[in-house]
């Protein structure tokens, strides 16, 4: 009885094991990569899922910077806001990228929500794809 249990466990194992994993997304614990990408351009979000809530529509219109000098800034014309950015290496089990993106804004509210420690799921030159650690939220970034 016991041969017939570790069969199915073994080739569960060998499959998983040899999936392919090659796409479109980096995947590199090098924060470097990330922060050159995100340098980039503008950038819009495409998605913001806040505990089960889409409230992607409360930042139309709004391009945001990733300069250099990891001061965030976000207009959308009218109005201009700023906050700080970084990328860092944070491998853990949580995290299978190895990556963290952080975002840090004091105001205005809409946009505080948004500072955490953000785990980079992927990315790649056009998409940044990021969950916060519980699972809950959802933030994708959009190259303009």
């Amino acid at each position: 009885m016991k041969k017939l249990i570790l069969i199915p466990i073994f080739l569960l194992v060998l499959v998983v094991s040899s999936c392919d994993t090659s796409g479109s997304s980096w995947s590199t614990s090098d924060p470097a990569t990330l922060i050159n990408t995100a340098k980039q351009g503008t950038w819009r979000i495409s998605n913001y899922n806040h505990s089960g809530i889409n409230e992607t529509s409360t930042f139309t219109g709004y391009n945001f910077t990733f300069p250099v000098s990891n001061v965030l800034s976000v207009t959308n014309g009218t109005n201009t806001y700023s906050g700080t950015w970084s990328v860092i290496e944070d491998v853990s089990e949580a995290n299978p990228s190895g990556l963290k993106f952080n975002i840090t804004f004091d105001n205005p509210t809409e946009f505080a929500q948004l500072s955490k420690g953000w785990v980079v799921a992927s990315y790649n030159g056009s998409t940044i794809y990021l969950l916060d650690g519980s699972g809950s939220d959802v933030l994708v970034f959009t190259k303009n």
